[in-house]
């Protein structure tokens, strides 16, 4: 073998099949997405048609997913949805992230002394994504499902999240997402937002007063990392019938004073609400 061939051996023989390689990757990537969105599967068409893809490459992707592992089809109905191998890789992310399993007997302790549901979530973007829950024992509870999302400024764990944002970081967030109306109690204004938080940085916790979905209360506080940067926060959600306004201010205080023993567990801090723009 030639020296000039030595060094091309094992390698593309020109750029564009590593593009229709990198392609079909991303195009694989988002399929798992998808059908993460989708626990009850979805059927070829289906598939196809939400990834905008031909019917034949989408089930030659879905072909090569489910030879690794990734993702399965039920036969008899043919749905195809994520497998066990899709649900260890999100896990590691779980694991890597200490944050999770310190704050799981927090939040259990929260169901315990509330009687109601408890959360945590991080940001990821302009929403939250809900990582653990400690279920209520009520027959009537507030149940969300693991990696479902939620927008920041329609939820009590993303308004939580939002209000301790850098000023710069907040605007992109308004920027790219807007604020759509997800109830008719949704805070769908600019100055409205901002005045909430204001009050969350004051009080220490934000409330969702049917903001998200009506019928349902929900108080939450931020966990902070070393830099003050919000990590993550911790919320209690409840029918309105158990979590009337009334209850909501002593509900903030109890969720205050968790999130402030995980960020101190963590070696995070809270930052000085008044560096804060109004």
């Amino acid at each position: 073998m030639t020296e000039g061939k030595r060094r091309t051996a094992g390698r593309p023989a020109s750029g564009k099949s590593n593009a229709g390689h990198s392609q079909s990757l991303v195009r694989g990537l988002n399929l798992l997405e998808l059908l993460a969105a989708h626990p009850g599967g979805l059927a070829l068409s289906d598939v196809a048609e939400q990834a905008d893809l031909a019917p034949s490459t989408t089930h030659r992707l879905l072909q090569a997913l489910q030879s690794q592992g990734f993702i399965t089809q039920d036969e008899a109905l043919g749905l195809w949805r994520i497998d066990v191998k899709t649900f260890r890789i999100g896990n590691s992310f779980l694991e890597a992230r200490d944050f999770v399993g310190a704050s799981r007997p927090f939040l259990r302790r929260l169901t315990h002394l509330t009687g109601e549901t408890a959360n945590l979530g991080v940001r990821d973007g302009a929403t939250a994504v809900f990582l653990a829950q400690s279920e209520s024992p009520q027959m009537m509870r507030m149940i969300t499902r693991l990696g479902s999302r939620a927008p920041l400024h329609a939820s009590g764990v993303g308004k939580a999240l939002m209000a301790w944002l850098p000023d710069d970081e907040l605007e992109r967030v308004l920027a790219e997402r807007g604020l759509d109306q997800v109830t008719p109690n949704t805070l769908s204004t600019p100055a409205a937002l901002r005045q909430a938080m204001a009050e969350i940085r004051q009080h220490g916790y934000a409330c969702d007063r049917e903001e998200h979905a009506i019928g349902l209360h929900c108080v939450a506080a931020c966990i902070h990392d070393e830099h003050g940067i919000p990590l993550a926060a911790i919320s209690v959600s409840g029918p309105v019938a158990r979590i009337p306004d009334t209850r909501l201010a002593g509900l903030g205080e109890l969720i205050r004073e968790t999130a402030a023993e995980i960020t101190a567990l963590l070696g995070g801090r809270i930052p000085d609400a008044s560096n804060f723009r109004p």
